[in-house]
């Protein structure tokens, strides 16, 4: 199911949509968006991934992102709709 991402590039909000049939996460849906190759940051994710926690990782992502203009980049919340209902 495809979801929508709301994120900040060099102080512009957009949004795009995103499945994790075609990305891994969020982030190398919107480096995609923008055209920007992450294999040299993909590289050393994997070597922070293989030595420290997941803290480490995210932190390094986050600056990363910052580095290359981003602000914000979160998942627009679900609408979750009773049994029956539809969206409109």
């Amino acid at each position: 199911m495809a979801r929508t991402i709301i994120y900040e590039y060099k102080n512009e909000e957009k949004t795009l949509t995103f499945s994790y049939q075609q990305h891994r996460n969020i982030h190398e849906a919107v480096a995609e968006a923008e055209g920007i190759d992450l294999s040299e940051f993909l590289k050393m994710e994997q070597q922070i991934e293989a030595v420290s926690d997941t803290k480490a990782v995210r932190n390094y992502r986050d600056n990363h992102f910052k580095k290359l203009g981003f602000g914000k980049i979160t998942l627009m919340p679900k609408e979750n709709f009773g049994v029956g209902k539809k969206p409109m």
